[in-house]
């Protein structure tokens, strides 16, 4: 049993911290699903701590059954002033259990039993078989099972740092032996559990007592000997109330489990399982922590594969090909605008032409296969490959299956950018990821070797082949060709025409802005020094928290060993109490915009033509929602007045234009009053009223919009979109600023006064269960494989997203068939104007000064013709000089 090491989670108590350490991002974290994704995220960087500390041979995460336990039968409000878990924790639990999973750790319950006991049992197992045990927890109340052989580590700052609890530390600490931990939450209780305890004990006095007597017996058997006081008649008062408390404290070390030591070796991850699990949760500095650190095995059986090199020479061998042929243009590099070409490869039944030559897509004969309408090519990302060959002269007219779009759209919860991934999920396996071939992180590159690079590209060829015919048939059965051939096929097109005209930025202003953001901050420097009366580091949490709490004397939470708290969340509840909270947030947020958007956007101009050139992720949300990165034009900065003067840099590529914006006016919330049938919410729209006065006028129970006040229409707007994206009273009550009682309040009142939306949930939830799936109003399908789980956290998250994927995701396929549309009309009328971006219900245009007033009337009519609802679409337009001046 030498160096046998064991690790012990308490996984309710860890995913509670992490959860609530990471709740101020919430919105931030959330997956393609929409699944919350914060305490999944903060356990998995407790566990990448905690391994690398412990190197354990042995692990468990314990959790626990349920809320009743042999500890509520002795004591019937046990724990009974905890509020209800908020369900965007609830939703992420099945998921923890799939990361540990991954990690290749075991997890166990047990009825009638908290993780806790659990924790005990194993531990005492481990000791007495000589192992040394490390067990980590959020609840101090485990520090009792702290031994010469046990540590037990407690999170103090969300779940990146601990401290470790031996039995020296608990005597530095409390002056206590960790036995008497439960002694001394005998006597004074615990609020976070909800047992007594002796009235007006608190920490301090019984550990005064302990000291003195050890126990909670021995401070019972000296009660003679104590002086007359109000200590002493509360002590005989809440004997029982003492001596129960230290039972509930006192962790069972005999609890009937049966998990042995035996069942929890630990081996290690399991790669192929946790990068298919990251995928899904977004969580991509996992993702890129573990392709630089970890190797993937080459386990794949692949079929021999033929190939003919492409040469000048052999060209004519390919007018040979008749029917569809299928072509891979590998571009290595992410960002396909600036990467290098790697080579490509062109065929048909099995006879497959590959070359590195790029130079021969070029020729005669094989730039015919893309510019003559006789022929038909099947390709994996046809708006990659367009820009692609666009950058080499050629314009792409004639792919005709994209099976990365055919893919994404029978299943967008499977939305791989590899064709490989791609390929082993549709049960087509004759062929190697991209990671297996060319490597991870930095050590990825195309392979000198001429064989694996040339197979590899066959090998491509022939999965896009097999893959048309059998993507093309599911699509059909889903009645999803329309939706495939009338919108998803020629948004790609439209989509890499946007990329490719990209957007000027006027780095001149963007340096301007850098200078001024650069003056103000120092500005509100100085502001903050005169009212903290000295010179520090604001940036430092440390410093900065001493200034607020100690000198300054603004209430604080108490302080812990790494200080203060000065979040975001903190700071908001202390505005109006001191001028200097205002400038700190102000200063926070303008050296966010400096560094993130600013200095951002600098970077990455194109040299070539003073433009960005986003790209648009057409396959990654299960909504339908379009994404930009690399940059994402998608996410400037708008609350703030220094955030919106970045879109002062967006500018027309020539003197002689202006920027046009035209934005659909509360899409979803149409979309939301078309779906439901909502008669109250239909009329709303239909008398053009403020939505959001209107439904505070509601829910509020005001005479009429007269007596909205700005906060008020703040909380309706607030419940409005709420709604549309399922949210829970926690969620609300976090976004506004009020108790889930009152947030609970608001939306059984939205529901009251807006029956059709409850009806619609009713309905979209059981048709959902019924046929595993919902739809879109262009028949987007998405799958919610949890809707009839038989645990309830799981399921809840699916009927969620049930009722909100039909209205997100036909808000998204409106804007889509209006972008397929404006695009049209401006080729058809041969006009100069380009549409550059797409910002969520945002369209925006580079239009010629002499075209103006025809797309004035142009834009609005296609946008708000897209598509007939029972409420009218509504479409604002305007423009200027710059981004900035047309909103």
């Amino acid at each position: 049993m030498a160096n046998k090491k064991l690790l012990l989670i308490d996984g309710n108590s860890v995913a509670f911290r992490a959860f609530f350490a990471l709740h101020n991002a919430l919105s931030k974290f959330t997956n393609q699903d929409g699944l919350h994704t914060n305490a999944i995220y903060g356990f998995n960087k407790m566990l990448d701590h905690i391994l690398e500390i412990v190197q354990p041979t042995d692990a468990l995460v314990a959790f626990d059954a349920g809320k009743t336990t042999f500890r509520t039968e002795m004591f019937d409000d046990y724990k009974g002033g905890r509020s209800k878990t908020p369900p965007e924790l609830s939703e992420q639990m099945p998921y923890l259990r799939e990361l540990l999973k991954g990690y290749g750790i075991k997890t166990y319950e047990l009825a009638n039993y908290e993780a806790d006991d659990i924790i005990g049992t194993l531990s005492k197992q481990a000791e007495d078989a000589g192992y040394t045990v490390t067990v980590v927890t959020g609840d101090r109340d485990l520090t009792q099972l702290s031994s010469d052989k046990t540590t037990v580590s407690v999170t103090v700052k969300g779940v990146s740092e601990v401290e470790h609890y031996t039995p020296q530390h608990v005597q530095e600490k409390l002056g206590l032996k960790p036995a008497q931990i439960v002694d001394m939450k005998g006597l004074a209780g615990d609020t976070s559990d909800n047992y007594p305890g002796v009235t007006k004990v608190g920490e301090k006095t019984a550990i005064k007592l302990l000291q003195q007597y050890g126990t909670v017996e021995g401070v019972y058997a000296h009660l003679d000997d104590m002086k007359a006081s109000k200590l002493k008649e509360h002590l005989i008062e809440d004997k029982d109330k003492a001596f129960l408390s230290k039972k509930l404290a006192t962790i069972n070390r005999e609890a009937p489990i049966e998990v042995q030591l035996a069942d929890v070796h630990y081996s290690g991850k399991n790669i192929t399982t946790l990068v298919d699990f990251y995928e899904r949760m977004n969580f991509q500095s996992f993702l890129k922590q573990m392709r630089a650190s970890e190797g993937f095995e080459d386990k794949q059986e692949v079929k021999t594969i033929t190939y003919e090199e492409l040469t000048e020479k052999n060209l004519a061998t390919l007018q040979t090909l008749k029917g569809p042929v299928s072509f891979y243009l590998e571009l290595p590099d992410k960002n396909y605008h600036l990467s290098e070409f790697a080579g490509f490869g062109i065929g048909q039944k099995g006879t497959w032409f590959v070359s590195r030559n790029v130079d021969l897509l070029t020729s005669k004969t094989l730039k015919a296969f893309f510019t003559e309408k006789t022929h038909e090519v099947n390709v994996f990302d046809l708006k990659r490959t367009y820009v692609g060959l666009n950058r080499l002269g050629i314009s792409f007219i004639t792919g005709k299956n994209d099976i990365l779009l055919q893919s994404y759209l029978l299943d967008t919860n499977d939305n791989s950018n590899d064709l490989g991934a791609l390929a082993h999920r549709h049960g087509f396996l004759d062929i190697k990821t991209d990671e297996e071939v060319y490597g991870t992180g930095v050590k990825r590159q195309i392979p000198d070797d001429n064989e694996a690079f040339f197979k590899h590209l066959a090998a491509k060829l022939r999965a896009i082949e097999e893959l048309v015919p059998q993507l093309q048939a599911e699509l059909k059965e889903n009645e999803q060709v329309d939706l495939y051939e009338t919108i998803e096929l020629p948004l790609a097109l439209v989509l890499a025409k946007m990329e490719i005209a990209g957007i000027r930025v006027d780095t001149d202003r963007l340096e301007q802005m850098q200078s001024e953001f650069t003056e103000r901050l120092s500005e509100i420097e100085q502001t903050i020094y005169n009212e903290a009366g000295e010179t520090f580091n604001i940036k430092s949490t440390k410093q900065l928290g001493k200034i607020l709490f100690e000198k300054l004397g603004l209430p604080s939470s108490k302080k812990t060993k790494t200080g203060y708290s000065t979040a975001v969340s903190v700071l908001e509840g202390l505005r109006g109490q001191a001028p200097i909270i205002d400038n700190i947030l102000t200063y926070r947020q303008i050296s966010k915009i400096q560094s993130t958007y600013v200095k951002g956007l600098l970077k990455v101009v194109h040299s070539t033509d003073q433009k960005v050139h986003t790209t648009y992720l057409q396959t990654l949300t299960q909504t339908g929602r379009l994404s930009s990165i690399d940059p994402n034009l998608q996410n400037i900065p708008i609350r703030l007045e220094e955030g919106r003067k970045i879109r002062q840099a967006f500018v027309p590529s020539h003197e002689k234009a202006k920027i046009f914006s035209s934005d659909y006016s509360q899409i979803e919330l149409r979309v939301l009053a078309h779906i439901t049938g909502d008669k109250n919410l239909q009329e709303a729209f239909k008398n053009d009223e403020d939505i959001h006065a209107s439904t505070a006028v509601r829910i509020f129970g005001l005479k009429d919009a007269s007596e909205v006040t700005p906060n008020i229409r703040r909380q309706a707007k607030a419940v409005n979109f709420g709604i549309v994206y399922g949210i829970s009273d926690y969620g609300l009550s976090q976004n506004i600023g009020i108790s889930r009682k009152q947030a609970k309040a608001f939306i059984d009142t939205y529901f009251q006064e807006f029956p059709g939306v409850k009806a619609y949930i009713d309905r979209i939830v059981a048709s959902a269960r019924d046929k595993g799936y919902v739809e879109t109003i262009a028949h987007r399908r998405r799958y919610l494989p949890d809707i009839n789980s038989s645990n309830h956290n799981q399921r809840s998250f699916a009927e969620r997203t049930a009722m909100n994927t039909p209205i997100q995701g036909s808000a998204a396929d409106i804007i889509k068939i209006a972008m397929i549309r404006m695009q049209k009309e401006l080729e058809t009328r041969n006009l100069e104007t380009k549409m550059l971006l797409q910002v969520h219900d945002e369209l925006i245009f580079e239009v010629p000064d002499e075209e103006l007033s025809e797309i004035q009337e142009l834009v609005p009519s296609v946008m708000d013709s897209a598509i007939k609802l029972d409420v009218p679409l509504k479409v604002e337009s305007a423009f200027g000089k710059n981004w900035y001046d047309a909103k």
